[in-house]
């Protein structure tokens, strides 16, 4: 879904998606039982969320663009704050006022989030804008560009929407499954929240370093920082199984946590350099799309893996592999896009030619017919 140029109904996509959540959240709050949940806050809530979150990456480009990086390293370093500070705040909330009094403190987030939803104010033009006239109708854009499959011509983003899920089959093993490891190999004496503080940490840290690097670097060698961010993550999950102290685990999931945020806060700028401000909302949106499937698909199987063999290790080392793999179709794009660059110039350059010979030739034509007209 795309905003509008003319406010208030350019805040479309966040507003939206912003009360949608707030519906879900607060009507889980009244929900005794679990199979209620999977819609309330497992269908309404998630998608209410996903509507607002996109917009968020997209309406940064319209802003900035030297700095788009860094920018996005700040904005997505919120996440990784309330990471390290939400998980003892629930804590306290759930032992003070009981889980559906927490909901419904959760709630005045999300109603934070639906007011800021009104100040996105699109600056670039969009292919399927909603249009508001004066007699107070809407006029929908035709499907074709809401749905804009165009983008999908661009072999370097083909690429780069393929390459990203694919390495993502193992993203979340370790968040899912890191704790249980962890009471297993270790104990539960050790304190595994620890763990989630440090990836939280370094996370925003990577964000923010990793996104004001990002800058510095042209075009869609942007990638290149993806292709990085997803070696080491590979690397840090097969790593997990090998360590045998809570300290080790510690280590490796600070530096999981750095390039965690390297690959997360430099979506939004190579999407606009793959494909433009013009269809960059579109881009994002089907990238984030094909990325849940994988996202769901991990742990799941992670989990029948530990059932079958008795412990984690294996899929751990399995959680690694895609990452790798991802990460070395990745490197495909910058050769890639910079090919299509290359013929685009070269298709443009025989009409360019041609209009500066007609426009000499005529040129030419008119000073003659002066010359004539004096003599």
């Amino acid at each position: 879904i795309k905003t509008p140029a003319d406010p208030p109904f350019n805040a479309y996509p966040a507003v939206i998606g912003a009360a949608v959540a707030l519906v879900g959240l607060f009507s889980s709050s009244f929900v005794s039982c679990i199979e209620p949940l999977y819609f309330s806050y497992g269908i309404v809530f998630a998608c209410g969320c996903s509507f607002a979150y996109q917009p968020s990456l997209v309406i940064l480009g319209h802003y900035f663009k030297k700095h788009l990086g860094l920018v996005n390293g700040i904005v997505t370093a919120g996440s990784s704050i309330f990471t390290i500070t939400l998980p003892f705040l629930l804590k306290m909330l759930i032992k003070s006022v009981g889980l559906f009094n927490t909901l419904r403190v959760l709630c005045i987030l999300i109603f934070i989030l639906f007011l800021a939803g009104f100040t996105y104010k699109p600056l670039l033009p969009s292919r399927s804008d909603l249009v508001f006239r004066s007699n107070g109708k809407f006029q929908f854009p035709a499907l074709s560009q809401i749905f804009n499959f165009s983008i999908f011509k661009i072999k370097s983003y083909c690429i780069w929407a393929f390459g990203i899920p694919a390495a993502l089959f193992g993203y979340f093993v370790p968040y899912v499954h890191l704790l249980s490891h962890v009471n297993e190999r270790i104990g539960p004496e050790v304190n595994e929240e620890v763990l989630l503080l440090c990836l939280g940490i370094t996370s925003g840290i990577g964000r923010l370093v990793f996104g004001r690097i990002a800058d510095y670097i042209p075009g869609a060698k942007k990638v290149y920082l993806q292709v990085i961010s997803f070696f080491f993550i590979g690397l840090m999950s097969m790593m997990i199984p090998l360590c045998k102290s809570f300290g080790a685990l510690i280590a490796v999931c600070l530096f999981m946590g750095l390039f965690d945020g390297c690959f997360i806060c430099i979506m939004a700028p190579i999407a606009f350099e793959l494909v433009g401000a013009k269809d960059v909302s579109q881009a994002i949106g089907f990238l984030l799309g094909f990325m849940s499937v994988p996202m769901i698909v991990g742990p799941p199987i992670a989990g029948i893996l530990r059932d079958i063999l008795g412990s984690y290790d294996v899929a751990f080392y399995l959680a690694g592999i895609p990452p790798m793999i991802g990460g070395a179709v990745l490197c495909l794009i910058p050769w890639v896009h910079q090919w299509q660059q290359d013929s685009k110039n070269k298709a443009t350059c025989p009409e360019t030619e041609e209009k500066m010979l007609d426009h000499s030739s005529g040129t030419d034509d008119l000073h003659k017919k002066q010359a004539e007209s004096v003599v």
